[in-house]
């Protein structure tokens, strides 16, 4: 166990300081949630009614999170696929170190990235008059709930990325999968004008959950079109949703590595 985590933590510095070299990439997480931040908060805010009151700006910014934690899927997937066609896996496999440390370096460092947007979001989100109303515990539970599905974004997208090997694809199919699921829910859009039954689909999508249970522990506004389970408790939905995705797709990913570095 110690050897793993030593070589875990070795290898997500690794991909740490590679940011360093190509600070391209933090302008692309930092600066990207910022723009959805005030397109969402300015353009579509005047335009949009919450049905129930509050404001739209405080409204959007759990779905705004959320969005940015399940596109954490196509930067794992790119990031895995570029790793076994560059030959990169192939070094890792010849040196004395363990073999899921090179997926938990992956997914731990990508998670990290992803954690610096949710911190230049919050701060972005309160200039233009976001705030968590219900105390610093159900504020940082909320934010936990949002590393935990972004962590299982991280370990689809490797998974992806393992499966299909190819950078040009990968980011491409990923937000193809995720994206039904970012729509498909209360992240930007009151559920109550769309038809019935995509509201019972979107009170029933894990993604809604997550949303509700954010809006709920941070005291923004939310609606409830019904009074499904999921809606009526969203924080213990989302922790059995997002436990059940991290303990299927944890060993599928392995799996598929052990499948990978043995061709």
């Amino acid at each position: 166990m110690s050897e793993l985590i030593n070589d875990t933590l070795i290898l997500t510095g690794r991909h740490m300081r590679h940011i360093a070299r190509v600070p391209e990439k933090l302008f692309g997480v930092t600066l990207g949630p910022v723009v959805m931040v005030l397109v969402f908060g300015y353009l579509f805010g005047s335009a949009m009614t919450v049905p129930g009151g509050g404001g739209y700006r405080e409204y959007i910014m759990a779905g705004i999170f959320t969005q940015v934690m399940l596109s954490a899927v196509g930067t794992s997937a790119a990031g895995v696929a570029a790793d076994l066609n560059n030959g990169l896996v192939d070094r890792f496999r010849s040196l004395p170190m363990s073999r899921y440390a090179v997926l938990l370096g992956r997914t731990v460092s990508d998670l990290a990235m992803t954690a610096l947007s949710c911190v230049v979001m919050a701060a972005v989100g309160m200039a233009i008059g976001w705030r968590a109303h219900e105390g610093i515990g159900r504020a940082l539970l909320g934010f936990v709930l949002l590393l935990l599905l972004g962590f299982g974004m991280c370990w689809l997208g490797a998974l992806i990325g393992l499966v299909v090997r190819s950078p040009e694809v990968v980011n491409q199919l990923a937000m193809f999968i995720v994206m039904p699921f970012a729509f498909l829910s209360n992240a930007f859009v009151p559920p109550d004008g769309l038809p019935k039954w995509l509201q019972v689909i979107s009170e029933w999508n894990p993604v809604s959950s997550v949303v509700s249970a954010c809006r709920e522990l941070w005291g923004n506004p939310t609606t409830r079109v019904s009074g499904a389970f999921p809606a009526e408790h969203p924080v213990l939905v989302s922790l059995v949703a997002l436990t059940a995705l991290l303990a299927v797709v944890i060993p599928l990913t392995a799996r598929a590595y052990q499948r990978a570095a043995a061709r």
